[in-house]
């Protein structure tokens, strides 16, 4: 009942500061993964965390169902993570992934190293499926939703995702690229 309360507040405006903190703040690590999966560096995952919780307070009030919440917030960080990607790619200032900004190489394992690097030459769409899949735990119906796909297509794009990275883990040829 006290969440109903709370998601009725945020709804219409009452105390809707304290009640989209508390939203966002339940979602944070959640939201730092998905960002951090995009750009490999902390600094850069932080500052797309930082506008995409802009951009959706600016935005509350599109917010229809205060339970859908953590999808709504994630589709956002999302459409940050490819606009700031796409900023880059026009600016032609392209970084150099796990370095930190002072460019020394960041302390990873090897094996999530290689995983990280295999991730990265998965076809764009198919590696957002996968993270939100397997780094966000989100079903298929969700990712369907976050994405604005139908599930069906969000189980193609999942099903290629997973054999072009299986397929440069093992050293073979990244087909669908």
């Amino acid at each position: 009942m006290e969440d109903l309360i709370e998601g009725e507040r945020f709804k219409y405006g009452e105390e809707s500061g304290q009640a989209f903190i508390r939203l966002v703040s339940e979602q944070k690590r959640i939201l730092y993964g998905i960002a951090y999966s995009y750009f490999r560096s902390e600094a850069d995952a932080l500052e797309m965390l930082q506008e995409a919780t802009y951009r959706a307070w600016m935005n509350r009030k599109s917010l229809k169902d205060p339970d859908r919440f953590a999808p709504w917030v994630t589709r956002i960080l999302i459409n940050c993570c490819k606009d700031e990607l796409k900023r880059r790619r026009r600016l032609a200032s392209v970084k150099a992934p796990h370095t930190s900004n002072d460019g020394v190489m960041e302390m990873t394992s090897d094996r999530k190293l290689d995983m990280e690097q295999a991730l990265d030459s998965v076809k764009w769409k198919y590696r957002q499926v996968l993270v939100l899949k397997y780094y966000r735990d989100m079903t298929l119906a969700e990712i369907a939703e976050v994405l604005g796909k139908p599930e069906g297509t969000v189980k193609t794009w999942l099903n290629k995702g997973l054999k072009q990275l299986r397929d440069k883990m093992k050293g073979g040829p990244s087909n669908g690229r």
